[in-house]
């Protein structure tokens, strides 16, 4: 049998999307490049474990969770999280930020200062604006008051990302309209924390960074890999987790990286696609080798 991969992710560096395995070996992805590999023949999706603990009981775990992770495993993860609101003595910096998805679809988040950028390209954010920076609890109470005032949601569902790409407006002015009203109605409003630096308006666009200019739209998506299946494809986008893959038989084809994770993987030369697809929701407009491929 030829190695065994087992992938710990997709990351966003400065020149583009990273595929990360167990072990450290990175799979630098660009546009054009061939992603193929298949599924180990009898294999099963285990959880991934914790904050770098192996799960004590190599649980195993739906093929369709995002998560890879068993109930235990996913509660240790979430006991110390900024994400999950289970810290509150963190001494670094914070920025608040609005993120901007498709037509009426935003949200507002923090993100660690130090990060820069990175938290939203890892969402798939099609452009954003920071509204300020300040201790953890600022940015927190700040995340609060447009949640509260203003009806921001704080997470916009995947599902719902995927659809709003294939009707984007065009120009990056257009897809910043929305952000920059919604900016001036949260600046505008009182009771800001007095710790928090409000920011000015200045969008973010990652049209271009995600390849998605000119890219052909996506018509499916991987609803689960199996054990034995394939997946092949020509990189044309990719955005937060997502990879979006022309293939021979059935368009272009939305893989979700957090898929993955928990699976044996091996080298795939066919170029076939042989995992369940579902048509993806539209929103309505207005050897040994050295690496898996």
């Amino acid at each position: 049998m030829g190695r065994i991969w087992r992938c710990a992710g997709l990351r966003w560096a400065a020149d583009g999307p990273v595929l990360v395995w167990d072990g450290g070996r990175r799979s630098a992805l660009t546009w054009g490049k061939r992603v193929a590999f298949g599924v180990e023949e009898g294999g099963v999706r285990t959880c991934v474990g914790a904050r770098g603990h192996v799960c004590p009981l190599g649980a195993e775990v739906p093929a369709r969770s995002t998560g890879a992770r068993c109930e235990e495993c996913a509660r240790l993860d979430r006991a110390h999280s900024v994400a999950a609101d289970t810290v509150a003595d963190d001494p670094r910096p914070y920025r608040v930020y609005l993120a901007w998805f498709g037509p009426g679809m935003a949200k507002v988040g923090i993100t660690a200062v130090e990060r820069g950028p990175a938290r939203l390209l890892e969402q798939g954010a099609v452009c954003f604006s920071w509204l300020g920076s300040g201790p953890l609890m600022a940015a927190r109470r700040t995340e609060e008051l447009l949640r509260a005032a203003l009806g921001v949601p704080d997470r916009v569902p995947y599902a719902d990302k995927r659809a709003a790409r294939a009707a984007l407006p065009a120009s990056e002015a257009e897809r910043a309209a929305e952000l920059a009203e919604l900016h001036a109605r949260a600046v505008a409003l009182s009771g800001w924390p007095e710790s928090l630096d409000r920011a000015p308006f200045r969008p973010a666009d990652h049209v271009a960074a995600f390849g998605l200019a000119g890219a052909p739209a996506a018509v499916g998506e991987v609803g689960s890999l199996v054990a034995g299946g394939v997946v092949s494809g020509e990189l044309v986008a990719a955005a937060g987790p997502d990879l979006h893959l022309a293939t021979g038989t059935k368009g272009v084809v939305v893989l979700d990286t957090r898929l993955l994770t928990g699976w044996g993987l091996v080298p795939a030369s066919a170029r076939e696609f042989a995992v369940p697809v579902r048509a993806l929701r539209l929103k309505e407009r207005a050897e040994a080798q050295d690496g898996l491929f």
